[in-house]
């Protein structure tokens, strides 16, 4: 079965754009309290998209669905109102998938749970280590209907110098087990066009399929809008580059990529890619 694919956008023009070249998902980004501070410095996705965009996006496409990253769990403040407020604004709003991320207790997701009320899909977002250790309680709670590891956040909450070490240490491995053995779709990361990307886009994607996950989001880098901006360009990137990821998960679901060549092509690329990290930081 192919990838789902998510784009994150606010856009509609290139939400229809994205959905016509065969994304699955246009991801409306609610979340950024608290983001900038615990991804200070680093060259990350920091949306800003409102409850309006929601609705923008909803109207916008026929055939995607619409994901919308709500913030953690949080109470009301001066400057936002509530999670059950947010929540609510996001279902009324549309949403076919809400997504959680940046949770660390067992509490946190049952709330979140909650407040959903079966009314949309959950998608929890797995990026901080304390989420990793209760895992196992996790996957016990009524309601999760999929789990999504973030590599970025996650990567950041162990200090490792590359999000991708978690490919070649076995951790995605072992939590992907857990979501398989308890019957929960399951995706990570994201990928860039093929050829592309410090981990090369082919490698990532061997790699979802070797562990059977379900759902790959495409990276900033595979089409950035804030850099590409004519919409003739944009459309010719979506098609041309979904198109060629389509062709390699062919040829991974048909037996023509040797997984375990490629999970040993993943380990080396990560080392040299840290070990050069390494060695800038102490120039």
């Amino acid at each position: 079965m192919a990838l789902k694919l998510m784009y994150i956008t606010n856009e509609p023009d290139v939400a229809r754009i994205a959905e016509d070249a065969g994304v699955d998902r246009i991801w409306v980004d609610l979340e950024y309290i608290g983001k900038s501070k615990r991804q200070g410095g680093m060259d990350t996705v920091q949306s800003h998209h409102t409850i309006d965009d929601i609705r923008t996006i909803r109207k916008a496409v026929t055939k995607s669905q619409v994901l919308v990253r709500v913030n953690s769990i949080h109470g009301a403040a001066a400057a936002y109102g509530s999670s059950e407020q947010e929540i609510q604004d996001v279902i009324d709003a549309g949403a076919d998938v809400v997504m959680l991320p940046y949770f660390k207790t067992v509490e946190e997701v049952s709330t979140f749970l909650r407040l959903v009320d079966g009314r949309a899909r959950t998608q929890l977002l797995l990026e901080t280590p304390e989420s990793v250790e209760i895992v196992d309680e996790i996957l016990r709670l009524p309601g999760v209907d999929e789990i999504h590891i973030g590599l970025n956040d996650l990567s950041l909450g162990y200090g490792m110098k590359f999000m991708f070490q978690l490919l070649a240490d076995g951790t995605v491995e072992r939590l992907c087990g857990k979501f398989r053995a308890a019957g929960i779709p399951y995706g990570f990361g994201g990928i860039a066009a093929l050829g592309k990307g410090a981990l090369p886009a082919e490698r990532v994607i061997a790699e979802h399929y070797r562990l059977g996950s379900t759902c790959a989001i495409l990276s900033r880098s595979f089409c950035n809008t804030g850099i590409i901006t004519d919409r003739n360009e944009i459309r010719e990137v979506f098609q041309t580059g979904v198109s060629a990821i389509r062709a390699y998960e062919a040829k991974c679901a048909a037996g023509e990529i040797d997984f375990e060549t490629n999970q040993a092509a993943v380990c080396t690329c990560v080392q040299t890619v840290c070990d050069a990290l390494a060695a800038k930081e102490q120039a």
